[in-house]
């Protein structure tokens, strides 16, 4: 497909060259997603033939579907077990993947009460990163000038583990923002937060969250759009706001960062932005001091043009509150 099938497009024209090819990738991935499928289907199964698990089911070096289908049975995370268990453990053949694990990716437990290890190769976050970068080429088709402001994102990492065998285990995200394909992102207009790095890298969540929202409040006037990965992440923020303010503007007023922040990493940063602000202080004790939420999000934020969260699937119930707040 052509770049100038998407120039004519009903909703408008890509924002700049780079959108137009991530717009047309999408068009060309889901125009002949059967093609695709059966493709990615080959390459993985002729990359992966000499694994110990492929050889088990005699392929003989087939790569399409219908052998595949009729070989390889479905299985379930209990049934391969015992496969990641030897990976986690430090067995470094090539059982599952012949491209050397570099990770395990973990689930969050909440379905068997324990976390599960996903086996990861180094390629697969190049893909990951591909995939986060189709999402605001199409956000700018549907609002324009997001390369003008900046985005509030609340963004967190946790905790991570190593296997007995030396291999980290953390959840995806943390993975991402931890790799240098977030921490050394070449800049981007359309994708310029407010939140510095050494907040989002921080483990400690309250001195994470207190420095993001101190940052956020500071570039009130930039916001263009706000957003954490799951609804329920963003009402986490609201309601740290409404818990903490008076902190955040004595913060703001004296231009001096609260002792509980002591990150050295986030202090350090922190004093290239602080500045005393009494005007703002004295605006944020408007909007928060008389405990009327309503509309908070665009009161404090007003250039705000979209929330950006996850509302599928059990995240689907909070979307009245988020219309609450945002006056949507």
């Amino acid at each position: 497909m052509a770049v100038d099938f998407i120039l004519s497009s009903p909703l408008g024209p890509p924002a700049c060259e780079k959108d137009a090819k991530a717009l047309q990738f999408i068009e060309e991935m889901t125009r002949s997603t059967d093609a695709v499928q059966e493709q990615v289907l080959a390459q993985i199964l002729a990359r992966n033939a000499q694994t110990e698990y492929l050889r088990s089911f005699n392929l003989d070096g087939a790569t399409d579907r219908d052998t595949f289908k009729s070989k390889v049975p479905m299985v379930t995370y209990e049934d391969i077990q015992p496969l990641i268990q030897r990976i986690a453990n430090g067995d470094r053949s090539s059982i599952l993947s012949a491209h050397p694990i570099s990770e395990f990716l973990t689930s969050s437990g909440t379905s068997a009460g324990e976390r599960k290890l996903m086996p990861t190769i180094r390629e697969e976050l190049d893909r990951r990163q591909l995939l986060y970068s189709l999402l605001q080429p199409v956000m700018n088709l549907y609002v324009k000038g997001l390369d003008k402001g900046k985005g509030l994102y609340f963004l967190f990492v946790k905790s991570e583990t190593r296997t007995p065998g030396g291999l980290l285990a953390r959840p995806v995200l943390t993975s991402y923002y931890k790799s240098d394909h977030f921490k050394t992102r070449p800049y981007d207009p359309y994708n310029v937060y407010t939140s510095p790095n050494e907040a989002i890298l921080c483990l400690d969540s309250f001195q994470s969250m207190y420095t993001q929202m101190l940052c956020g409040l500071y570039e009130r006037e930039l916001v263009l759009r706000v957003g954490a990965v799951f609804a329920s992440g963003l009402l986490r923020a609201i309601r740290f706001l409404q818990l903490n303010w008076p902190q955040l503007v004595q913060d703001i007023r004296t231009g001096t960062l609260n002792a509980k922040i002591t990150d050295s990493s986030i202090r350090e940063c922190m004093g290239r932005i602080l500045r005393p602000d009494p005007d703002l202080a004295d605006f944020i004790v408007r909007e928060c001091s008389e405990d009327k939420w309503e509309r908070i999000i665009t009161r404090i934020w007003p250039n705000t043009k979209y929330l950006d969260v996850i509302v599928t699937g059990a995240m689907a119930q909070y979307i009245p509150t988020l219309d609450y707040y945002s006056g949507g």
